[in-house]
């Protein structure tokens, strides 16, 4: 699953010699959940909810995460397309570049909250050795050198991540123990918490941070050898990973009022060598982040270089962190809950009814310039789910299961005239 292998195979169906099992893919995605922005939304959480809301919410969250991995999941294995592939045969040949431009736009997004991180973590260590330290400065400096590993090459960064992620795992660990030692057990809310919200709220945004790895889970799992492996890579992943991530970030937050990893590591004295530990997975996460937004918007515009994409993503994720994008976290996975899975939800649907018979590489020839039943689906249901979250109207209390299914009735009413 390198990714040469991708480049390989961006056009046309993974041939089934090059597959793997599906405990392999959900180990890769179990990873996806042990990070900084995780530790983020779960202190979020357990602030607002107490901490058995917050292992509800992440049990709640990990299911659902499940199911609609699973579904996006069985689909690639039938067809062995990537995501852009399926999302081109739904939304038409115009409507995947409109798709695919809006997905680069999240990846820039997430690139602003992991720079934030990293400057975050910088000021902390300035701190402890007794230098000053600039938010902004170590913000632009930390992107510039995101920006230059993807311009010269990520892989080998992207192969120290196998090792930053079980070590930011330990430091977590390690947080919690000495929280329990100092602090004991703590399970009750935070009286004013900085973000208050219903477990519906909480649910949705652990959901919103997780939907892009859905949305986008065929770009991984067409690699898996079969269907049943596809469901057990995602058993192994989301509903194991994300509550266990969310109480490991429950148990400071709660016992200390604090949201940031960092300061908490700074705190119990662990060291600087721990906070540059703690920033590694921010790193590679970034370049990833601007390989894959980079990758999208080429196809998109082949005209066009990746580099101006990579150094156009680079810099407007800066733009996003220096503006304080750390300070509106939530507000922005709950969007995110709200404008992704519609898109997973159109192309399962036509994968299980209107090309459920269709070979996958013939299903590719002919495509329209646009499908509007799928465009006109997902545009309104994220209007109608958006006005839902913030006007109260609800279906599920949870938000980004609201937009799956508005988004499904809609497109099997449309797909039937």
């Amino acid at each position: 699953m390198s990714n040469e292998a991708d480049d390989a195979y961006a056009h046309s169906p993974v041939p089934e010699g090059v597959t793997v099992p599906g405990w392999r893919v959900g180990l890769i995605v179990a990873s996806f959940s042990i990070g900084l922005p995780d530790f983020l939304n779960g202190s979020h959480n357990a602030l607002a909810l107490g901490f058995s809301g917050a292992v509800i919410a992440a049990l709640l969250a990990g299911l659902i995460l499940c199911a609609g991995g699973s579904m996006t999941a069985i689909v690639s294995v039938r067809t062995r397309l990537s995501t852009y592939l399926l999302v081109r045969r739904s939304f038409g040949t115009g409507g995947a570049a409109l798709i695919n431009t809006v997905i680069a736009l999240i990846h820039f997004c997430w690139f602003g909250v992991n720079a934030s991180f990293f400057g975050e973590a910088m000021v902390e260590a300035a701190r402890a050795n007794g230098l000053p330290g600039n938010f902004a400065a170590f913000v632009v400096l930390g992107s510039i050198l995101m920006m230059g590993s993807t311009v010269i090459g990520f892989r080998a960064l992207d192969r120290l991540a196998l090792v930053a992620v079980p070590l930011l795992a330990a430091i977590l660990l390690a947080v919690v123990v000495v929280t329990l030692e100092t602090h004991g057990f703590v399970t009750a809310p935070d009286s004013n918490p900085p973000e208050p919200m219903t477990l519906g709220i909480a649910v949705s945004a652990l959901i919103g941070a997780y939907m892009l790895a859905v949305a986008t889970m065929p770009d991984l799992s067409r690699y898996t050898s079969s269907q049943r492996g596809a469901i057990a890579s995602m058993a192994l992943s989301f509903p194991i990973a994300t509550p266990l991530m969310m109480t490991a970030a429950a148990i400071p937050a709660l016992a200390t009022h604090e949201t940031s990893v960092m300061k908490l590591v700074t705190a119990y004295g662990f060291g600087t060598p721990v906070l540059f530990l703690l920033v590694l997975p921010t790193w590679t996460v970034n370049a990833l982040n601007l390989y894959s937004s980079s990758l999208s918007l080429g196809s998109t515009f082949p005209k066009v270089r990746q580099l101006v994409f990579t150094l156009a993503g680079g810099t407007i994720g800066t733009i996003l962190a220096l503006m304080g994008i750390l300070e509106a976290f939530i507000p922005f996975v709950l969007f995110l809950g709200l404008i992704i899975p519609p898109i997973a939800a159109i192309y399962v649907i036509d994968a299980w009814t209107r090309y459920r018979r269709a070979d996958a590489a013939e299903s590719l020839r002919g495509l329209p310039r646009f499908d509007w039943r799928a465009i006109a689906t997902w545009a309104i249901s994220v209007v109608v789910a958006v006005l839902g979250t913030y006007k109260g109207w609800t279906i599920t209390t949870v938000p980004a299961l609201d937009a799956t299914i508005i988004a499904g009735l809609i497109y099997a009413a449309l797909r039937a005239r």
